[in-house]
């Protein structure tokens, strides 16, 4: 029973965090290019690229972690379907050379992302 709580809470704190920095990002950039989202995605592969490595890494964090973190906020901060939607509806309207720049940076920042997040997670003693 503790695993779903720990899920819950992550998932209510990652989707809290995922309308703040998403709104703030549209609000500062605007909407044209779904910049909220993009930000949100990256941060979302930095922060499971050091979760994951720090939680594999240090064999004293029990489980709890990965249900919190990785499960939980991640899974409800990362937008995908999201990406996916605002992809489509680019498309839908003609608007290809966005839909493409959009899909090709959050998969190539994606990868750099999670990288990131990894060579950040092999710093941390």
């Amino acid at each position: 029973m503790q695993k779903y709580l720990l899920i819950a809470l992550g998932g209510a704190l990652g989707s809290i965090a995922r309308v703040w920095v998403g709104s703030i990002v549209a609000d500062k950039l605007g909407t044209r290019f779904p910049y909220g989202t993009f930000v949100v995605n990256l941060t979302a592969c930095i922060i499971i690229g050091f979760s994951l490595e720090v939680l594999d890494k240090r064999v004293g964090l029990g489980p709890d972690w990965r249900y919190l973190i990785p499960t939980g906020f991640i899974g409800a901060y990362s937008t995908f379907s999201t990406f996916e939607w605002e992809t489509f509806s680019k498309l839908r309207v003609g608007d290809l050379p966005i839909a493409g720049l959009y899909v090709v940076s959050s998969v190539l920042v994606g990868l750099i992302g999670v990288w990131c997040g990894v060579l950040l997670a092999e710093v941390v003693p």
